[in-house]
């Protein structure tokens, strides 16, 4: 269980605020007249404590409080430029930010959860315990901000006013970290307090780049307090490690829906979309996939983008499932978006009228941005985020696999910003789970039942991504979150099986699996490379929302519903104008029974070393594994789709 408020509130203990009055005093010395009007507005004596004792620990030369008007907007724009942290680009509006070549992705290795002495987590994050931590940030925060400007910002994961939005507090020293704020957050400065009270929680973020020279990089630390819903970085500045609210604070959403709301909350590494069917119908889709997988990709071929990341879930008083995006905007991965796969945010990327933050992109000597897949015939030189480029600089490509673009979510054509905006938030008809697997799964199939589903969740492995520092091969990752799960994996399990399986939740979604990523040579064929395209999960998307409604029938296997080829040759057509042969359906259909057993047997073997995992799973990876050997029994170790 996770207890709050256990432990030294470290940040307190390093700032020595203990009262009020303490903090206000040191407010009025502190801060200027106009930012301290703007503070005084805020009420909740908690959040003003936290900001009191990061004032005393960092020591800013200036605090300027950001309540989300176009003149602060503005100020940190152009103050990014002038520190130095961005630079324009040619298009007015779009911007550059070069991170450290040692940190351009997620420091998984310095990237700890405070932990006290009995304190369990999950066997897949690491611990520092408290009494560890307490000296590291006291001696490497202390006087931090030196020199710079704190800033201060209030916001809303989710609408304001939507049952499972959590209001946060981002505090940095870092333009780029709050002009991505700016993008990806509602400010809810104005109503922080009422926030603060309906929820009943609030989450600090503390981050501090430093000299942000590449021999602090060792040092840097990324830290999640869990017991005082509190985060700590230093010396780093991507945005996975720096913006806080991002992953850092999802990982206290996934805490607090676990074990303060379990059975009636979910917090979710998801896209949202939706997906217009049959006479206009609106089927919104919510999908799991690790950083790196295509999550985005997924997300925007929906006619009703809603989000790509994260994903706040509850049941309605309607027994409907319902979801929010916690955030306003995209921090996407940019390699291999093009105009042929990504319209929609090409359009963004390319012309005038949109604002975009790049980080770690080659810029050209026309000061335009270009990344490696972008469909354009590459540049003669330029600089990216390792110094002057060339084509033929060896072992550099031109652009880091984890380049990023940050932008609104409505500058992208097919965004509903209205719906995006609702803190009623959407009914998700469709869970979709997806890794990279080359070998085993086909594109798709549909769970049999809701335990089943879970099951799928559970049970997802992928290839290791650009998106974390020093991951190599093949990982396993439950439900595309386990990164982000800070309590026990069978804790997290129980939450999905009770959510799922709650009564109260009455049109229960279809949960199915997706994957992209299954390859020719895997599959018998001569060929290489990916037995789909990009474009193809039009067609994996359409299926799925046909079959929720019944409207198309489905072929039993033992691991779940496929589709039949007759179905999805009409919807390649209709949706993609593709002609799609049987052939490539039997080689991406057929199942490969030895594959899908070992995969079961790893999934078994793992999850049997988790405390206390619920029997159910293991009853699912019984009866498929059961029922996939009598099937190569009878029909052998691969079976077409035509023999079911």
């Amino acid at each position: 269980m996770l207890e709050l408020k256990k432990g030294v509130d470290i940040l307190s203990a390093v700032g020595g605020i203990t009262s009020i009055a303490a903090a206000q005093d040191l407010f009025r010395k502190k801060i200027d007249t106009p930012n301290l009007e703007k503070l005084a507005k805020i009420k909740t004596e908690a959040a003003l404590l936290k900001i009191a004792n990061a004032i005393v620990m960092c020591q800013p030369d200036k605090v300027m409080v950001l309540v989300g008007t176009k003149e602060d907007n503005d100020f940190v724009r152009k103050y990014s430029i002038e520190k130095g942290e961005e630079a324009p680009l040619a298009i007015e509006g779009h911007t550059v930010h070069y991170d450290l070549p040692q940190d351009q992705a997620r420091l998984v290795k310095q990237t700890f959860y405070i932990v006290n002495e009995d304190e369990k987590i999950s066997s897949m994050a690491k611990r520092e315990l408290r009494s560890e931590s307490h000296p590291y940030i006291e001696k490497h925060m202390t006087g931090i901000m030196r020199g710079k400007i704190m800033f201060v910002g209030f916001y809303s994961r989710g609408p304001v006013g939507a049952k499972a939005a959590i209001p946060a507090i981002e505090i940095s020293s870092s333009t780029y970290v709050l002009h991505s704020a700016s993008l990806l957050y509602r400010n809810c400065y104005a109503d922080f307090d009422a926030e603060v009270e309906r929820r009943g929680e609030f989450f600090t973020n503390v981050h501090a780049e430093g000299a942000n020279r590449p021999e602090d990089v060792p040092n840097a630390r990324i830290y999640m307090d869990r017991s005082w819903q509190t985060t700590y970085s230093m010396f780093c500045t991507y945005a996975g490690n720096t913006l806080l609210m991002k992953k850092g604070n999802h990982r206290f959403a996934s805490d607090t829906a676990i074990y303060n709301h379990n059975g009636e909350e979910l917090s979710e590494h998801m896209f949202v979309t939706g997906l217009t069917g049959p006479g206009g119908r609106k089927t919104y889709f919510a999908g799991a996939a690790p950083s790196g997988c295509g999550k985005t990709t997924t997300a925007m071929v929906g006619t009703d983008f809603i989000g790509d990341d994260l994903t706040q879930m509850w049941i309605a008083d309607d027994g409907t499932l319902r979801a929010i995006n916690p955030e306003t905007g995209i921090f996407g991965i940019v390699e291999d978006v093009n105009e042929e796969g990504d319209p929609y945010l090409m359009k963004c990327l390319r012309e005038p009228g949109t604002e975009v933050i790049f980080s770690n992109i080659l810029v050209d000597e026309n000061r335009k941005p270009r990344w490696v897949g972008d469909g354009e015939a590459v540049p003669a030189k330029g600089n990216n985020f390792q110094g002057e480029w060339t084509p033929d600089k060896t072992g550099v490509p031109m652009s880091h696999p984890n380049s990023r673009c940050t932008l609104l979510n409505e500058a992208i054509g097919n965004h509903n910003k209205e719906k995006n905006a609702d803190p009623a938030g959407l009914e998700i008809k469709v869970v979709t789970y997806s890794g990279r697997d080359g070998d085993t799964m086909p594109p798709i199939w549909a769970a049999k039942s809701i335990d089943e589903g879970v099951a799928i969740g559970a049970s997802i492995v992928s290839k290791a991504t650009a998106t974390e520092v020093g991951a190599t091969g093949v990982n396993r990752q439950p439900w595309a979150n386990a990164p982000f799960i800070a309590g026990g994996l069978s804790d997290y399990l129980d939450a999905q099986i009770k959510f799922f399986n709650n009564e109260k939740l009455v049109d229960k979604p279809i949960i199915s699996g997706l994957n992209y990523f299954l390859t020719h040579e895997n599959r018998g064929s001569s060929s290489k490379g990916l037995l789909g395209e990009k474009k193809d999960v039009h067609v994996w998307l359409g299926w799925l929302e046909l079959f929720a409604y019944g409207d198309v029938d489905a072929i039993e296997t033992p691991i779940g519903m496929i589709p039949k080829y007759d179905d999805l040759k009409k919807l390649f057509n209709e949706k993609i104008k593709k002609e799609y042969s049987e052939e490539l359906y039997t080689m991406q259909f057929s199942l490969y029974i030895d594959n899908i057993i070992a995969r079961i047997d790893l999934q078994t073997a793992a999850w049997n070393k988790e405390d206390n995992t619920s029997q159910r799973l293991f009853d699912v990876y019984a009866i498929q594994k059961r029922e996939l050997e009598a099937l190569k029994a009878q029909k052998g170790a691969i079976v077409k789709p035509q023999d079911l």
